[in-house]
């Protein structure tokens, strides 16, 4: 009975991740849509198939390498030796923490969009999915010992408790939006972003319908980025679900007020609010969830703002201040809204947050810039004017989003 019992639970455990897994899997369509619906038509395919590609490369890269930076789990050993461990959990373990390793690439994919070159920013995803992601998300949920496990230098600096993200907010997409606010200024803008004399001349986006669609698609699949982030059944916890709704509402709220009522913050709002949430999902109470996806919201809308009009920085959509931010501000958030004064669960540190959060986007720029302007001045990351002006569908894919509309032998 008892041998019963054990393996009904592992069983429940690996159909729990496996869930988990395919419901972020289903987020990196969304990643694609809101990139489809924001470039214009000339660049969809590429949006398409570039984060498809990616998450391929991913799979590979983190199977290979990533994981095991980051847990010192290796994964080339008798089918028989990993299916042993209560019933294959390691195996789609791997998989749900694959999809957010390969969250990264799709960030940087947003904010580099209609200029970089294919096969070059593969390379590049591929080093950070390899070597900068596991790096710090060893440091944070694995086995590097130094910010996110109980007897870390951290820990011991701020009284036992060390730095916590729950499901996220620091880790990958605080990660994420930095490492890819290196590629845009390494990048530099699109063809016409501004004129001569530095005057902005926006480019609208294509598909108002599609970028809503990938914002639902994320917004749905985000419920398993959390909730599933307890990864056993025994570990699930409503707070974290009742957060992420209340966050993801707040971000919803405030986009819609201070952008008076634009499709487009509204949309990125709602991912505003939820990429804040994710470190403090599982501490703080619905209302301090709330805050703090009302203040994603804002950062996004007034970040999105400055780093166009007063940084120049044509990050297409908005990663930085969505991502890298907002997700930072999560990090923050947690260690100030987690507080049982606030009424949170009291089991976070402040200063430990601030000081994790900070030392991600060290790492981020770091590894960001070292990475891009090395090859930037040796195989170069931009497409070349002509193929830009043509467009990355045709450039690289030689088939526009639409064929129909331009072959004219079958009608």
């Amino acid at each position: 009975m008892e041998n019963e019992l054990s393996s009904l639970v592992s069983s429940g455990d690996v159909l729990f991740m496996m869930l988990g897994a395919v419901m972020v899997f289903a987020m990196h369509g969304g990643f694609a849509f809101l990139e489809v619906g924001t470039v214009r038509k000339k660049n969809q395919v590429n949006a398409l198939v570039k984060i498809l590609v990616d998450f391929a490369i991913s799979t590979l890269i983190y199977f290979f390498i990533g994981y095991a930076v980051a847990y010192g789990v290796y994964m080339l050993q008798p089918a028989e030796v990993l299916l042993a461990k209560n019933q294959g959990y390691d195996l789609v373990h791997f998989f749900f923490l694959l999809t957010f390793a390969a969250a990264i690439p799709a960030i940087i994919s947003g904010g580099i969009a209609e200029r970089a070159k294919f096969w070059t920013q593969a390379f590049a995803a591929g080093i950070f999915v390899a070597f900068a992601y596991p790096l710090f998300e060893g440091m944070v949920w694995g086995q590097i010992t130094f910010l996110g496990q109980e007897g870390s230098w951290l820990a011991n600096l701020t009284g036992g408790v060390p730095f916590h993200d729950y499901a996220g907010s620091v880790v990958v997409h605080s990660m994420g939006g930095w490492i890819a606010l290196t590629a845009v200024i390494v990048l530099g803008p699109r063809l016409g972003r501004w004129d001569s004399q530095g005057r902005s001349r926006p480019i609208p986006i294509s598909n108002v319908p599609f970028m809503a669609l990938g914002s639902w698609m994320l917004c749905v699949g985000w419920f398993g980025f959390n909730v599933m982030s307890a990864a056993t059944m025994d570990g699930i916890s409503g707070l974290v679900a009742m957060n992420s709704l209340f966050a993801m509402a707040g971000g919803i709220i405030s986009a819609l007020v201070i952008s008076k009522n634009d499709p487009g913050f509204i949309h990125n709002g709602a991912l505003a609010g939820l990429v804040a949430i994710c470190a403090g999902s599982d501490q703080v109470h619905p209302v301090g969830a709330l805050a703090i996806g009302i203040i994603a919201g804002v950062i996004f809308v007034k970040g999105f703002t400055w780093e166009q009009e007063k940084l120049k920085l044509d990050d297409v959509l908005g990663v930085w201040p969505l991502h890298g931010i907002a997700g930072s501000w999560g990090g923050i958030a947690c260690g100030i809204f987690g507080q049982k004064a606030l009424g949170g669960l009291g089991e976070v540190s402040f200063v430990a947050q601030l000081i994790g959060t900070v030392f991600a986007i060290g790492v981020a720029l770091a590894f960001g810039f070292t990475v891009y302007k090395i090859l930037d001045k040796t195989v170069g990351i931009r497409l070349s004017k002509e193929d830009e002006q043509r467009g990355s569908d045709l450039a690289i894919h030689n088939i526009e989003s639409y064929p129909e509309e331009t072959t004219t032998s079958f009608r």
